[in-house]
């Protein structure tokens, strides 16, 4: 189906582009999100005619959408959830969950505005893009932990996997010395007398 762009849609073009996508797309999601037109002469002149309005409102909210932007970029939303030792979530985390985490913090964003590329399913820290306008976007970081104490780790750059299964390894390690004798003590272990401990009275 070929349509008019009403606003800029990422991959496909800028306002007053005619572009062919196929029909679902534009039946589901560009026309009933008022995103585009069809491209038949009749709305063409609707557009050609409302151009001047169209860009100036889109403008307008590309301006809103940058103020916005500064109560958005850079935040973080630190997510509590249930993993298995290796890090693997029980679910995954959903476009609300970022949200309503978000939010929280005092940004103001919807479920339309987050861009998530691939569902989050293991505990990490994540850079997450939020569309506020399809001009405007700004990353957020979403940490996801199994606890607040593991969450403020990772906001320190600690891989709390990495650091589980170093602890669990180093209980078991032993300084080995080849020279020592059998049943010895390493010299390191063993504490020095105190002064004047050895000394004849």
């Amino acid at each position: 189906m070929d349509i008019i762009l009403l606003e800029r849609v990422e991959k496909l073009g800028h306002i007053g582009d005619v572009v062919s996508v196929k029909d679902g797309y534009a039946r589901n999601y560009l026309l009933p999100n008022k995103k585009a037109l069809r491209a038949n002469e009749a709305n063409k002149k609707l557009f050609e005619a409302q151009r001047a309005d169209i860009e100036a409102k889109n403008a307008a909210r590309r301006d809103e959408a940058g103020k916005q932007a500064g109560s958005v970029d850079g935040k973080t939303a630190t997510l509590i959830r249930a993993a298995s030792n290796a890090g693997h979530l029980y679910g995954s985390v959903s476009v609300r969950d970022i949200v309503e985490a978000l939010n929280a913090e005092g940004a103001h964003v919807t479920k339309a505005m987050i861009v998530l590329e691939r569902p989050i399913k293991s505990i990490g820290i994540y850079d997450v893009r939020v569309a506020l306008h399809p001009e405007v976007s700004v990353n957020v970081k979403v940490n996801v932990a199994r606890s607040p104490d593991e969450a403020e780790l990772q906001a320190q750059g600690v891989n709390v996997i990495d650091a589980m299964f170093d602890n669990e390894t180093g209980g078991f390690t032993e300084a080995y010395d080849p020279n020592a004798e059998p049943g010895e003590i390493p010299a390191d272990l063993i504490e020095a007398p105190a002064e004047g401990e050895g000394d004849a009275a």
